[in-house]
């Protein structure tokens, strides 16, 4: 039974996209906007923190339980884990989705050093310090809901 499922998830695989609606990579469109989202308290206190520190910008329709946000390509959704929405509904084992955790957007920025300066003045909060690798340096700041933020300075 083994060998039939991965067979038949291979096959899966190497089916077009299209099959689902999607487009496959060959014809994607790479410019079309990303969204991801985000688990949040409370919308309003989220809406402030992403427009006032981090340059997004709010799109029409926001409600006390969702917002939509734009930052060039990304568009970030905002939810509660409360309310009619969707994303506010139980899994099937019951669990619900809630903020914080790991996986997170990363910002670009030219100076890391004084982004995080600025931002500390305002006394939000990070996890960490700064720290750096091969790639550049990064620091992980906290939005109001505990969902992490990764700011980042590429190396030069």
């Amino acid at each position: 039974m083994r060998v039939l499922t991965r067979l038949v998830v291979l096959f899966l695989t190497m089916l077009p996209l299209e099959v689902a609606g999607l487009q496959s990579a060959k014809g994607a469109n790479m410019d079309a906007k990303v969204r991801v989202r985000y688990m949040e308290n409370d919308i309003a206190s989220a809406v402030s923190f992403y427009t006032k520190y981090l340059d997004f910008r709010e799109e029409p329709g926001a409600t006390a339980n969702f917002a939509m946000l734009a930052r060039g390509n990304l568009e970030l959704v905002l939810s509660t884990n409360y309310g009619p929405g969707g994303a506010a509904k139980p899994m099937s084992d019951g669990r619900k989705a809630e903020p914080g955790g790991w996986n997170r957007i990363i910002v670009t920025v030219d100076d890391l050093r004084a982004e995080v300066a600025k931002l500390k003045k305002d006394r939000l909060h990070f996890r960490n310090e700064i720290v750096s690798g091969p790639g550049g340096s990064e620091i992980l700041l906290d939005d109001p809901s505990g969902n992490p933020v990764e700011l980042f300075q590429p190396a030069r």
